[in-house]
């Protein structure tokens, strides 16, 4: 009888399968050097799927075929209803978040005429798209986003000839716009052929501008950087603060420009801050795992912390993929009956991955199958490749825009520094990538209570340390109502708050910014789950940012009140300083 085994790579194989599984990597290996990491497998598939059923769907077809002659006949009595009245209502009107014909230039003929007709085609093609019997559900949201991307590509805005503003900059420039939008481009090429950061992140320099909140380097090892931070008030509040920044971005997302900082709101609060700085993995990190980043970064910062301020309760807080692995960490300490957190904050970070967001559109075994081809080719997968999906379904926000001011305006966005900030990105190693996006986003393993951690089972219901979720209303990375998923799959007391903004500037912005606002509302342990809209309806709304809310809440979970600032590291406990912050980890390349 021939044994089985399991490899990570290849899963279940028989010994004489082995050499034939090799030439199958090989081939993906070479095939991903001439690609992106997204699979043209999964797209055909998705196309062969949705042909196949639409051909299949004559009541599908003839419905297309009424809408498109419908609204054929309402643009053109559109048009000729603008020769007596040039102010007549449009037939269609873009979405709240589409600003690419926001422009009074765009109300009048014949910018508006050809607006309103791709804005009818794009509408059309989405219909086509959605809806046809027996089409997988996957496959109909890849396709739909990849047929958008390709309208989107020749929309009107896009096009110097089609686009007024465009018309109008170049007219009263003598088309200087468009000569300095050519110096852009070469500018760019050249820095990307370089490897150099975009236009004006100069102006954000690490441990200056950025990154500037004084602190030590106290720990160090092969994965991760610890800083703590030099106390700004005379008394802290005993138990400290540990930041959990995401492995794909440096730390110092939670520590911009000082009005930006995360790090600088909550000392100046008076708390004892440590943050981990991420290393920037090489391919010789390949084979680092999930695991690995649970024990080498948070379970050693946490080590660390303990030997530093014994006996005090540990306040940690994860920010996106951060939140993540902090709740697998949580769910393990409280398996063990390790007592230290004194509280979980969860910070635009999902522990439930059945609705994920727009990267479930790259998500599947095929796409899997093909990113772990780049990656294993590599050793690792760098963040512009992450990121990149990202732009891509949202490129009407992400990417168009930014191309026609920089290289047909002749105008360059201001650096600001978020923008900085994203050009300095790390590399994830090839086995953890593929393990969590595997076991998370594919198998959603967490929340099934099927994650391993130290290869036993965790349970985010084992955490009995109260809990501080925050989503955002327009998150597209980590969707508010997923990220309230949490209420379902913890029985631990829960204060959820939904920012508004996305992403990043509904958890990282200036607490003085006018207009922000939040909801928030506790669920008690012996609570019921509420829907998301029940939620919504019952949640306190308030005015401002809920960066003083959070500061609060972690106060009054502080048993032991005030007390005099800590020294810098315990060097007889084995933790000196090791240098100042931002220390040696950030300035990685």
């Amino acid at each position: 009888m021939k044994e089985t085994v399991n490899t990570p790579e290849t899963g279940p194989v028989g010994a004489d399968a082995a050499p034939y599984g090799a030439i199958d990597r090989l081939r993906e290996t070479v095939a991903a050097g001439f690609g992106t990491g997204v699979s043209p497998l999964a797209l055909g598939m998705a196309l062969i799927d949705w042909s196949a059923h639409l051909a299949a769907a004559p009541g599908k077809r003839l419905e297309l075929a009424d809408k498109a002659a419908r609204e054929t006949a309402e643009l053109l009595a559109h048009i000729a209803t603008l020769a007596a009245d040039p102010t007549a209502a449009p037939v269609i009107r873009p979405p709240p978040q589409d600003r690419r014909f926001a422009a009074a230039a765009w109300q009048s003929p014949p910018f508006s005429i050809w607006a309103q007709g791709f804005l009818l085609a794009r509408q059309w093609w989405h219909e086509a798209t959605h809806d046809v019997p027996g089409v997988n559900p996957h496959h109909e949201n890849l396709l739909s986003a990849m047929v958008q991307q390709w309208l989107d590509m020749a929309s009107p805005a896009n096009l110097p000839l089609t686009n007024p503003e465009i018309i109008a900059r170049t007219l009263r420039t003598g088309g200087l716009n468009h000569l300095a939008g050519m110096r852009n481009w070469f500018e760019d090429m050249a820095r990307l052929a370089a490897g150099q950061p975009p236009v004006g992140a100069e102006q954000f320099r690490v441990g200056q501008e950025v990154a500037a909140t004084p602190g030590k380097v106290i720990f160090r090892n092969h994965l991760i950087e610890l800083i703590q931070y030099a106390p700004a008030t005379e008394t802290v509040l005993a138990e400290p603060v540990l930041l959990i920044p995401a492995w794909i971005m440096k730390y110092y997302i939670l520590d911009l420009s000082p009005e930006n900082s995360l790090v600088r709101h909550l000392v100046q609060a008076g708390h004892t801050v440590f943050c981990l700085s991420w290393r920037n993995p090489t391919a010789e990190d390949r084979d680092l795992t999930l695991d690995d980043y649970r024990r080498l970064g948070v379970m050693a910062a946490v080590e660390a912390i303990s030997a530093i301020l014994p006996g005090r309760g540990i306040h940690a807080a994860g920010y996106c993929l951060g939140g993540t692995l902090l709740a697998i960490a949580a769910a393990a300490m409280a398996r063990a009956g390790d007592g230290r957190l004194a509280s979980v904050s969860l910070l635009a970070a999902q522990t439930d991955f059945a609705e994920p967001g727009d990267l479930a559109l790259f998500i599947d075994h095929d796409q899997l199958n093909s990113l772990e081809g780049v990656m294993r080719q590599r050793g690792y997968l760098t963040a512009e490749q992450m990121l990149g999906a990202f732009r891509f379904v949202r490129a009407n926000d992400l990417v168009w825009p930014r191309l026609v001011r920089a290289y047909l305006m002749g105008e360059r966005e201001p650096m600001t520094d978020i923008l900085a900030w994203s050009s300095d990105s790390t590399r994830m190693p090839y086995r953890m990538q593929g393990e969590y996006l595997r076991r998370l986003y594919l198998e959603n393993a967490l929340a099934g209570d099927r994650m391993l951690a130290d290869g036993r089972i965790v349970a985010l219901r084992s955490i009995r340390a109260p809990i501080f979720a925050v989503g955002t209303e327009e998150d597209y990375v980590a969707p508010w109502r997923s990220v309230y998923r949490l209420h379902c799959l913890s029985d631990a007391e829960l204060t959820f708050v939904l920012a508004d903004k996305d992403h990043l500037a509904g958890i990282i912005f200036d607490p003085a910014q006018p207009g922000s606002h939040y909801r928030i509302a506790t669920r008690d342990p012996d609570d019921t789950c509420l829907p998301p809209e029940d939620w919504l309806r019952t949640a306190a709304w308030r005015e401002g940012s809920w960066w003083p809310a959070w500061s609060d809440w972690l106060a009054r979970l502080s048993a032991a009140g005030r007390v005099a600032p800590p020294g810098m590291g315990a060097a007889a406990a084995g933790y000196p300083v090791l240098e100042d912050a931002p220390g040696s980890y950030v300035r990685q390349r």
